[in-house]
């Protein structure tokens, strides 16, 4: 009896260890490519507002930044807040809504850093004479604020959301020669492989005589009561 279930378990796929290798592969390419697919519609999404929103402020002759934007953080003048290699989605707000301790995207202004984009917090905000405000800003990292003020135009937007260490998945997928095909062809080709492997067996299933069927289930049926048999006997 016991060499019987033992011969069971071998013939059974659902006790061999290419079951649970397949099965685990195909959970991690699943994972993979469920990730991948959420980052590209994330990213098809921003695009779609992006066009949208400056089609509009083209057909009515103004020139605003983009109403959603995404940007990768390189510097650690935010850490912990926001880490090196965080990705960050910001909106476009208006002036008044813009308060002491936000975090802003912006142009600097500063001349050692004029023209890069800079990502900081809001510490102060001063209304000049003339009514326009000026924002003073500084990384949570730095120990002093920025050397100069910045005005809203040169504002970008506010940050809204974080998401974590995508810039390591952006230099895997687009700068590394083999990074596209690791996370993505490859993973697509053992989901399409072990499909085809289903396949095969479901077909082989369907084609097979029905007396042969009726037969190995009847004979599964048996092998089944007998290992319940077995295992009762020997809880005994």
């Amino acid at each position: 009896m016991g060499d019987n279930m033992r011969e069971d378990q071998v013939k059974n796929p659902r006790h061999s260890a290419f079951y649970y290798i397949k099965k685990g592969l195909h959970f991690v390419t699943t994972v993979i490519m469920y990730v991948v697919l959420l980052i590209l519609i994330l990213v098809a999404i921003l695009y779609t507002l992006y066009f949208l929103d400056q089609k509009r402020n083209l057909d009515k002759g103004i020139s605003k930044p983009p109403l959603f934007n995404a940007y990768v953080i390189i510097s650690p003048s935010m850490v912990p807040t926001i880490n090196v290699e965080d990705a960050i989605i910001i909106k476009r707000v208006d002036e008044d809504e813009l308060k002491k301790g936000d975090i802003i995207t912006f142009n600097s202004t500063d001349y050692r850093y004029s023209g890069v984009t800079v990502t900081h917090r809001i510490v102060g905000i001063e209304t000049t004479k003339d009514g326009k405000k000026l924002y003073t800003t500084k990384g949570d990292n730095n120990n002093t604020p920025d050397s100069t003020r910045i005005s809203y135009e040169n504002i970008y937007g506010k940050a809204y959301l974080r998401v974590p260490m995508v810039g390591y998945i952006q230099y895997f997928l687009v700068q590394s020669s083999y990074g596209w095909i690791i996370a993505v062809v490859i993973p697509c080709l053992g989901i399409i492989i072990y499909d085809i492997i289903k396949l095969i067996e479901t077909i082989k299933r369907s084609v097979q005589p029905p007396k042969k069927r009726k037969k190995n289930y009847r004979e599964k049926k048996l092998k089944n009561k007998d290992v319940d048999k077995d295992k009762r006997r020997r809880f005994k």
